[in-house]
């Protein structure tokens, strides 16, 4: 009984070490204003947009839209992070979200006017939100750099509220621009090393004014661009002329509706191996309780005697 309580524990805490070795499964993407891999994920709300479309073809894993994640940065991010690879991250994976091209799904926003930004995620983490945007002059059609982007971002939140779903923060859209620009937003964790990297396309039109649609920014024939509120949690939605509507598709309110929710999509590459290792751990642990179990003698019936004869010896052996 002593062998086998030793052997169980034994393979618990190997199985413990092991899982917690194991980066945390919590993935996410910005859904307000709608990023780049939330549109065009599996059922995002412009998978067959023609940006969306090269994006995959150009090598985008978007059936993994909320895991543009990356391990170790501690900050580093444009020293880790190459020009023109910032809405991947970096991944290969992701590379068709770097195409330089002026016809992504874009959110329409009023400069300077308050907003909710919305960043769907699957499990309470802590962690830091960075959000920058481009700067005047900003050219959709050349790759994105850490030039394009302000130095300093325009909201940093720590350890927002996860509330529907999705992590909520209230701030204030950047003043001044117009036209086509890029938020990116930098999700960096405290309780674990990795940090997220996510491009959102917007049309900022002016406050009080009206934006007018270049012929890159018209939508697709056979959809629609509908209005929707970013409003604070609770509250229902309603038109206002802060509303987001996103160009090349229709939302729902709070411009959610339509993206996928967040998945669990860890057992690849490192992750597997983690487990697999687990499996190795407990299969060895249980194969020696299973030769320890067969080793023990078995016991002697009533009225027998409790030994075996030694042949070479020539002399009897008791237990």
């Amino acid at each position: 009984m002593t062998v086998r309580r030793t052997l169980a524990a034994l393979a618990v805490v190997a199985v413990t070490v092991l899982l917690d070795a194991a980066p945390a499964a919590a993935h996410g993407a910005p859904t307000s204003p709608l990023s780049r891999s939330a549109a065009c994920g599996p059922d995002g709300p412009h998978v067959s947009t023609p940006a969306c479309l090269a994006a995959v073809s150009a090598g985008a894993a978007l059936r993994e839209w909320d895991n543009i994640r990356v391990y170790g940065v501690a900050g580093r991010d444009r020293q880790r992070i190459p020009d023109g690879e910032l809405c991947s991250g970096g991944l290969s994976a992701y590379r068709g979200l770097d195409l330089a091209r002026a016809d992504w799904p874009a959110t329409e926003l009023t400069a300077g006017a308050k907003y909710t930004f919305r960043y769907r995620g699957t499990i309470p983490h802590k962690g830091t939100f960075r959000l920058y945007t481009t700067r005047p002059g900003y050219d959709p059609q050349t790759p994105l750099r850490w030039a394009d982007l302000d130095r300093i971002p325009f909201l940093s939140v720590t350890d927002p509220p996860l509330r529907d779903g999705s992590y909520q923060m209230p701030g204030r859209l950047p003043a001044g621009l117009t036209g086509r620009h890029l938020i990116y937003t930098v999700w960096q964790n405290s309780d674990t090393p990795d940090t997220y990297y996510s491009c959102s396309d917007v049309l900022f039109r002016p406050a009080g004014g009206v934006l007018a649609a270049s012929p890159t920014d018209t939508a697709p024939s056979g959809t629609t661009s509908t209005g929707a509120t970013s409003t604070g949690a609770g509250t229902a939605p309603a038109a206002s002329p802060e509303a987001t509507s996103v160009v090349g598709g229709s939302v729902g309110p709070g411009g959610e509706a339509g993206v996928p929710v967040a998945s669990v999509t860890r057992l690849g590459g490192g992750n597997l191996r983690l487990v697999v290792g687990a499996a190795v751990v407990v299969t060895v642990l249980l194969v020696a309780l299973v030769a320890t179990r067969l080793r023990r003698p078995a016991p002697v019936p009533p009225g027998r005697p409790c030994g075996v004869r030694n042949h070479r010896a020539g002399r009897r052996r008791i237990w």
